[in-house]
């Protein structure tokens, strides 16, 4: 059907828009592409900044918040209250348009889990269908991302699956994921230095869902409680990092994490305006012991400049290190404007 697309479009009577949540599997899997006849847009869950607005959020108050981002300034306590209330009401409902949309009609969020769990089977059925066609491990890998992020590391692996299991056997798998749009993947780097595709290295990961929501929905509802409630024995940090992992690729970024045996893990690295730019993601109230992160700020070959740790608290800064807010993800954008007009002629030779 795809490929007939470039004959529907030269008669120029209607638009087309092809939808679907495989269609990412589809398109890859083309004979033949219509180069010139189609544009592919990447869609994802709602974002921090979209859930926010959905619930209400005017932009004038969105504004200020901006601006204390900006000034690295503290927001006013009400005002984050009140965030990081919507925050944790995020990691349960996450961003699936129509678990957002059940969530703003009833505020049941046992309706917003039947939503979740029927996306769920949903997606057991494609999976069922083309691990049969193609000799895949999908269902295997899928229910093994929540126990894998709630591990120290979160790191996924392999052995997990089988002890014989090597990246060989499995990749098509965590590639058709990925390319399905059901999860998530980010890579190892050796060291963080610009470019950090230079010293990726593919076979080791982290995996997490395409939305936090989803990965709340697989756990026991007790838990999905004392997540709402804070409760102090909970460890949050697998639904802080996903969705955090969610909202930076949302933006396009390219999402490493780092880990060395000399200096320890960082949580994610990006680059952000051509600068390596390091985050750390922390649910706990232990937010400011993080000796992988200094002791790469003190590396003076790195040359890192500043920071990132988002946790549940207000905004403070010390030297390097910028203490955010978790929802202040949402504002951690790419100025694309920049340097983004090159003009060369040759019109005086």
């Amino acid at each position: 059907m795809i490929t007939k697309i470039k004959f529907l479009v030269d008669d120029n009577t209607y638009k087309y828009i092809l939808s679907g949540s495989l269609l990412g599997v589809e398109i890859t899997n083309l004979r033949s592409a219509p180069v010139g006849y189609m544009r592919i847009l990447k869609m994802y869950p709602l974002n921090i900044k979209e859930f926010y607005k959905a619930l209400g959020m005017t932009d004038d108050v969105l504004g200020v918040v901006k601006e204390c981002f900006d000034s690295k300034t503290p927001v006013d306590d009400f005002i984050h209250s009140k965030l990081m209330d919507a925050f944790y009401l995020y990691l349960m409902v996450g961003g699936m348009p129509q678990a957002v949309d059940t969530y703003l009609s009833t505020n049941d969020m046992n309706k917003v889990s039947e939503v979740h769990q029927n996306i769920n089977r949903l997606y057991k059925l494609d999976f069922t269908k083309y691990e049969k066609q193609q000799n895949l491990r999908l269902k295997e890998i899928y229910d093994s991302i929540p126990g894998e992020l709630n591990d120290q590391n979160k790191r996924f692996i392999l052995k997990k699956l089988g002890d014989k299991t090597t990246i060989s056997r499995v990749e098509n798998s965590f590639i058709w994921l990925k390319n399905a749009g059901v999860a998530l993947s980010i890579f190892n780097i050796t060291e963080p230095l610009s470019p950090l595709r230079v010293s990726e290295k593919r076979n080791l990961f982290k995996l997490f869902l395409l939305d936090v929501g989803m990965l709340t929905s697989m756990y026991p509802n007790n838990v999905k409680l004392s997540i709402f409630n804070r409760d102090k024995n909970l460890n949050n940090g697998a639904l802080f990092e996903n969705a955090v992992a969610q909202e930076l690729i949302s933006k396009g970024y390219d999402v490493y994490y780092y880990n060395g045996k000399k200096y320890g893990e960082l949580d994610m690295v990006i680059e952000r305006n051509g600068v390596v730019l390091p985050i750390e993601v922390k649910s706990g109230k232990d937010y400011k012991i993080h000796s992988a992160l200094d002791n790469v700020l003190n590396n003076e070959n790195y040359g890192i400049q500043e920071a990132f740790i988002f946790n549940n608290e207000n905004v403070d800064i010390i030297g390097k290190k910028n203490y955010m807010p978790i929802y202040m993800t949402m504002f951690l954008e790419e100025d694309n404007q920049a340097n983004a007009i090159i003009k060369v002629s040759l019109g005086d030779l």
